[in-house]
């Protein structure tokens, strides 16, 4: 198997190809260099189109009656081709073309295409009795809304039941931002060619993609990396990658101390579960030493269920949040007494002492929820470049509006604003949501491509956040704390998966965040099996 050196670290092809995500200009840049090269167009269409017949072949084993959608450009001839070789294979297929001029190569499949035998029809009723679409009408670079005779074409074929596989993309989606342009075909199945397109990735597309797949075409490595910089800076995580940075190997003569110190700041008497379920994605990682700062009030609670961290009662208000962190914490926070802070998780509003301790603390900082939110109450790029240690801030959508509210824009790409927030604060950003996107100020992006809708249940963030938090702090305390974009990305695909996992042993309603803590040390066991 060909190895490639790729940020100084050998990297089999069949691992680095399912990472890379591009851009159009990208793609046409990297298309652009292999056709100079020699290889010829047609013979490029014929590798790509016939590996796409061999998937839907694989996938849709029946013949049936397929109707074809072709495009005008080079999409529309890899449809065609994928229309000859179906066809060749006893598929009954049936040929729609709702613009009538064809790039020249699009053109003479077309003709072959008639001259086999394979009926091009007039009218979208005709498409009716279908079993299966493949469509083919546009792939990446798409710019202009769609309008004419495929609007209406593609409204049709969306109303019907009838199960749709695009090549490429969608065709309607934008290929940076997923974006509808006016209107786009909902697919069950997209087969993306050579790299994975950024717009497959975007929350707001996924409900047009449907299940995705890579169809890797060998594109020359060189070429790519040419184009879009090695390493990489935005990359799609995959296990291997995510699994390669979590702390599994431990010398033999390890002991606690050197397991990392995680302190938690968390809870108060109205959210007394979010102290809980932090804690409980801390322990789950695995870190040596766990110590938890909450109200007076909750240490019971929290030595009950957890015996093994050390509790730390704070001093009250009124209502039951934190006021101040007791004597026995050190201000500022002693960085010999641990190694990383995770804070914000059931705090409210009248925390803002301990998180203002927090900030100024000299360690590696999480902040989550009510931290994120007494953050933007300061001032989030004033306060945050007072601090010399590393800083990961974990929103949703709306916290990042909060904090980025000159960054944030219209959100049209989730990629572009999450780097461009992490520059801009010299913090690493994770912006949630079903996509999650990690970016650090150096503008490298780790893209979390699989998660599931049952995850959309209260405390599961909480979860997250000591997860992180407990790797965090074992990287710190191991030495391998130098790239922290690649740990807290193994932690979201952790929680991803243990809550995909979850889902399939429970139901689809969604899994509550105690039972996802259950589930997340089976998700690792699991994963390292199928590795």
């Amino acid at each position: 198997m060909p190895e490639f050196i790729t940020g100084g670290r050998s990297v089999p092809r069949s691992q680095l190809i399912p990472r890379i995500v591009v851009t159009a200009q990208q793609m046409r840049e990297i298309e652009a260099r292999v056709l100079t090269g020699g290889m010829p167009v047609a013979a490029l269409m014929e590798k790509v189109a016939g590996l796409v017949a061999r998937r839907i072949q694989a996938l849709y084993p029946q013949p049936g009656r397929v109707g074809v959608l072709v495009g005008p450009g080079h999409n529309g001839g890899d449809a065609l081709v994928v229309a000859r070789e179906l066809h060749f294979r006893g598929y009954e297929i049936t040929i729609y073309r709702p613009i009538a001029q064809l790039k020249a190569l699009t053109a003479s499949h077309a003709q072959y295409a008639t001259s086999l035998g394979i009926p091009v029809i007039e009218t979208v009723p005709a498409l009716q009795t279908c079993d299966l679409f493949i469509d083919g009408l546009f792939g990446f670079g798409l710019e202009r809304t769609l309008s004419g005779e495929i609007a209406p074409l593609i409204e049709q074929i969306n109303q019907w039941s009838t199960p749709v596989v695009s090549i490429d993309l969608p065709s309607g989606l934008h290929t940076d931002t997923g974006c509808v342009l006016g209107t786009a075909i909902h697919a069950d199945l997209t087969l993306c060619l050579g790299l994975w397109k950024q717009g497959l990735l975007q929350d707001h597309a996924l409900e047009y993609v449907g299940n995705a797949e890579l169809i890797d075409f060998d594109l020359p490595l060189a070429d790519v990396l040419t184009v879009i910089g090695d390493p990489p800076l935005i990359q799609r995580t995959t296990a291997k990658t995510a699994i390669a940075h979590l702390p599994l190997a431990r010398p033999l003569t390890t002991h606690k101390y050197k397991m990392g110190h995680l302190l938690l700041v968390c809870g108060s008497r109205r959210y007394a579960g979010g102290s809980l379920l932090t804690a409980l994605g801390a322990r789950a990682s695995g870190v040596g030493m766990l110590s938890i700062a909450v109200p007076e009030s909750l240490k019971p609670i929290l030595t009950a269920q957890l015996p093994e961290a050390l509790i730390i009662g704070c001093p009250e208000t009124p209502s039951g949040a934190i006021a101040h962190f007791p004597a026995e914490v050190s201000l500022p926070i002693d960085p010999s007494a641990f190694d990383a802070i995770a804070c914000g998780p059931g705090l409210t509003l009248e925390a803002q002492t301990v998180v203002q301790n927090c900030l100024q603390s000299p360690l590696p900082l999480i902040l989550d929820a009510d931290g994120l939110n007494l953050l933007a109450q300061q001032g989030t790029l004033p306060t945050l470049a007072e601090r010399h240690a590393s800083t990961l801030l974990t929103p949703h959508l709306g916290e990042f509006r909060r904090l980025f509210a000159d960054l944030a824009g219209s959100m049209t790409c989730r990629i572009t604003a999450t780097q461009r927030a992490a520059q801009a604060s010299g913090a690493i950003v994770l912006l949630k949501g079903a996509r999650v996107i990690i970016a650090n100020p150096q503008g490298e992006v780790r893209i979390n491509p699989e998660s599931t809708p049952a995850l959309a249940r209260g405390g599961s963030g909480d979860v997250l956040t000591g997860l992180i938090g407990g790797l965090l702090a074992q990287a710190v305390a191991t030495g391998k704390d130098n790239d922290l974009i690649e740990i807290v990305q193994s932690a979201v695909w952790w929680h991803a998966q243990t809550g995909i996992l979850a889902m399939q042993a429970r139901t689809e309603l969604g899994v509550d965040a105690f039972t996802l803590t259950q589930f997340l040390s089976p998700t690792l066991q699991q994963q390292l099996c199928n590795i």
